[in-house]
């Protein structure tokens, strides 16, 4: 199964930014980027095209950074 999601709750709203790096530290994808409102969210990140490997989801918000390693294996 090449897709994984991952949760996200705010307890605020804020501006609110979900990318996935490879372990290169270049963005492979987006999962969101904009405002959000107080509320929890779910992300799916599709990885078909990509290669096997370790990557790194990272979610960031006006004050905090989380990150948190997948690896991807085909």
């Amino acid at each position: 199964n090449p897709t994984t999601s991952v949760e996200l709750s705010m307890n605020q709203d804020e501006f609110v930014s979900v990318k996935v790096y490879n372990i290169m530290g270049q963005v492979v994808a987006t999962l969101h980027e904009g405002n959000l409102t107080a509320n929890s969210y779910s992300f799916t990140w599709d990885a078909a095209d990509m290669a096997s490997g370790m990557y790194i989801l990272q979610a960031e918000t006006d004050g905090n950074v989380d990150t948190q390693k997948i690896m991807y294996m085909k």
